[in-house]
């Protein structure tokens, strides 16, 4: 009888091959995965913006890691960040029109990426595959 596979391992591989694998293809963007997030956190929030303190808790990262991306995104020129109008206390970072832009351009890549996971499923396993791995994210 052959034994059952970690699940968590097989999860953790297949995380860290997309990652990797993600983090190449952005490369040709000047971008890592993770500042492709804080983008993608950005675009959808009105007028583009958010505090910091809603990034760190939407990319659920530290206060001085949310700073560091921004940081580098804002090196690039695509964000820029500011004070609050009513309390100077708060930071708030908008994304700007070449964030737009060169997220646009990551987020094909990320729908390539996809594409070539699911590669090997059918539309009906693809649509099991997605409702299995929600239930699993839920039960967590």
């Amino acid at each position: 009888m052959e034994q059952r596979q970690d699940c968590g391992l097989l999860i953790k591989q297949i995380n860290d091959e997309l990652r990797k694998n993600a983090n190449n293809a952005l490369r040709s963007l000047n971008m890592t995965l993770t500042q492709l997030d804080a983008l993608a956190a950005l675009n959808p929030a009105p007028e583009g913006q958010r505090s910091l303190k809603e990034l760190e808790q939407i990319l659920h990262v530290a206060q001085s890691t949310a700073a560091g991306i921004m940081v580098r995104l804002e090196q690039k020129g695509l964000v820029e960040s500011f004070g609050d109008s009513a309390d100077r206390r708060i930071k708030r970072v908008r994304i700007t029109p070449a964030g737009i832009q060169c997220l646009s351009i990551a987020l094909h890549h990320r729908a390539e990426a996809e594409e070539q996971l699911l590669s090997g499923l059918t539309e009906t396993e693809r649509d099991i595959f997605c409702t299995l791995l929600k239930k699993v994210r839920d039960s967590l």
